[in-house]
């Protein structure tokens, strides 16, 4: 995993060090489930970054955000930033269906994780961010 430091503070923790924070601070299934997800993503991707955002939200990235890990009472809600151009066979996606570019997988207390259908998607999403660089670099030479 390449070194996160997009989020941080001057002088303060890694983002990575916020999350394992978060996961530790939630202490409940929420953080067993934030943590599985982190370690799937980062199984997925080696080279992702992790970040911190909008006050407190993990982000992981590679060429662009992949998803966001955001904690609520009831759901984790991971949400792929351009989860709508992904296929989704295994039809992961239960949530932010009607917009034109996010999807969100939201995880409820008990719900199985479909580990190999997720690992795809964050492939997927992944190989989308890095074949679009190249493709706008093209269009501003």
């Amino acid at each position: 995993m390449k070194k996160a430091t997009a989020g941080a503070a001057a002088g303060g923790d890694s983002p990575s060090r916020h999350i394992d924070a978060r996961i530790k601070e939630l202490g409940d299934w929420r953080g067993e489930t934030l943590a599985r997800i982190r370690t799937l993503i980062r199984q997925a991707d080696p080279d992702v970054v992790e970040e911190w955002k909008w006050r407190g939200v993990p982000v992981w990235s590679h060429a662009g955000i992949i998803c966001t890990g955001e904690t609520y009472k009831e759901v984790v809600k991971m949400t792929f930033a351009k989860g709508a151009a992904l296929a989704d066979p295994s039809g992961l996606f239960n949530a932010s269906l009607e917009g034109n570019t996010r999807r969100a997988i939201d995880l409820r207390e008990g719900d199985r994780i479909d580990e190999t259908a997720l690992t795809a998607l964050i492939r997927a999403a992944v190989a989308l961010n890095t074949s679009a660089r190249p493709a706008k670099r093209a269009k501003s030479a």
